[in-house]
């Protein structure tokens, strides 16, 4: 029996959604938001008829009938740490997202418009591996400082995908493999798995890691507490060098790695050097992913939008090409990966879960 599902992932300005039947799309769009449109709201949360109501306006002017959907799937947003899998929106979820208990996200808006749309046809809404996913080992738990322990927020919907994508293609169970995922999107993540868990990843939304296209990754901790206390800047302002406006858009004044890649390619000595280090930096993170994992590592797995790049790779696998084979899946398909999410709970071979 086949299904057909509708899949909401809502960015900062913009909405892609997509209907999948089984895992074949049949409708893709972005929905574009200007500045103005969204402008016009306080909160994300305060979102949400508006982004409904374009969607459900997309879905009618293409001739598509969501009474003949079976479930909706929402991006998961920035909810309380929960463990990996299929989750179904419920009272619980949608308190805590609509008070932000984690911060304030478009994503966030995911699981409720998911469950707004699946309400008005009487089905399940329901979300996947959203970036709280917590696996961590409690021993990968301690930073230094009792007050600040480390945190998983990463881009854990791409990086399961893609271990267990690595797993089936291999003729093994994603439960019975190790592989190092590193995933080069608008920030870095990498994530040491250990048989069907993510035991070890860098906070790729607050700081932690290599440095990204628009995030600075670990800084110099004293260097950046006395920048914090210098008077010249505000909260809000740290934060935002640190997400936003650090990596690549602090060195170079952009946040296009194809850019910056194409520069170094056309004999730019800085723009190569920055795109080395970034390189460098990821390289470093998987060679302690390894160490995380004992030396026992099946792959290494290089993933998201800056996996398109050839220099990238080569500057990585040239320095932990020892330690594991480098497989690459450049991009990140969520929607495949979130119409995957809920088609393995409808077709029985996984226990959906409650959020809590």
């Amino acid at each position: 029996m086949s299904h057909k599902l509708l899949i909401i992932n809502p960015g900062s300005t913009s909405t892609k959604i997509a209907v999948y039947e089984d895992e074949k799309e049949i409708f893709e769009e972005t929905l574009r938001h200007s500045a103005e449109e969204i402008g016009k709201f306080k909160h994300v949360s305060e979102q949400q008829n508006f982004r409904t109501e374009v969607i459900l306006k997309v879905l009618q002017d293409n001739k598509i009938d969501i009474k003949e959907l079976d479930a909706i799937v929402g991006r998961g947003g920035l909810l309380k740490p929960i463990v990996s899998g299929t989750y179904s929106v419920n009272e619980a979820m949608l308190k805590d997202l609509e008070a932000s208990v984690q911060g304030e996200h478009a994503s966030n808006l995911g699981a409720i418009i998911a469950n707004e749309i699946a309400n008005s046809i009487g089905k399940i809404a329901f979300i996947v591996d959203p970036v709280v996913v917590d696996e961590m080992e409690d021993i990968a738990r301690f930073s230094g400082i009792p007050e600040l322990p480390r945190k998983s927020i990463f881009h854990a919907l791409n990086q399961k995908a893609v271990a267990k994508r690595y797993a089936k293609e291999n003729s093994k169970n994603y439960e019975d493999v190790n592989v190092v995922v590193a995933h080069m999107g608008g920030g870095v993540s990498v994530g040491a798995h250990k048989k069907g868990k993510i035991v070890d990843v860098n906070n790729a939304l607050d700081g932690e890691g290599p440095f990204s296209p628009e995030r600075s990754g670990g800084v110099p901790a004293g260097d950046l507490a006395r920048m914090c206390f210098s008077g010249k800047y505000t909260l809000q302002e740290i934060l935002k060098k640190i997400t936003g406006k650090g990596g690549f858009v602090a060195y170079l004044g952009t946040n296009d790695a194809r850019e910056v890649e194409n520069a170094a390619l056309a004999g730019d000595a800085k723009a190569k050097l920055i795109h080395d280090a970034m390189g460098y930096q990821v390289a470093k993170d998987i060679g302690a992913a390894a160490a995380v994992l004992d030396g026992k590592v099946d792959a290494i797995i290089l993933t998201g939008g800056m996996a398109y790049g050839k220099p990238m790779v080569e500057v990585i696998s040239k320095k932990v090409g020892f330690i594991a084979p480098i497989v690459v899946y450049p991009g990140e398909d969520e929607m495949l990966a979130l119409a995957q999410g809920v088609l393995r709970v409808l077709n029985g071979e996984e226990q959906v879960k409650e959020y809590r």
